[in-house]
């Protein structure tokens, strides 16, 4: 059985739990892997000493991308002067 998932790491995280977190890439929710292991053992009742091979293969890597600083530029606006407004009594 072939599974494929996305592994976000981040060791900065403020919680525990999302510091490494996996996820189905199309549905985004998190894999339960005791299903996914009793799935592939069967339906029928009973204790199962079981061997999980797990083989990690990167595909592809997504940098985090660092915060950015935009600069922003005004264009020089000249506004024609207005007359003074008087205030109303």
């Amino acid at each position: 059985m072939m599974k494929h998932y996305i592994l976000n790491l981040n060791p900065t995280a403020k919680h525990e739990w999302d510091r490494c977190i996996l996820r189905d890439p199309l549905t985004a929710k998190r894999p339960d892997i005791a299903k996914l292991i009793a799935e592939a053992v069967g339906a029928d009742t009973g204790s199962y000493l079981v061997s999980v091979n797990i083989e990690v293969q990167v595909l592809q890597q997504a940098a985090v991308p660092q915060a950015e600083q935009l600069s922003l530029s005004f264009p020089e606006v000249s506004m024609p002067s207005q007359p003074q407004l008087r205030e109303a009594a």
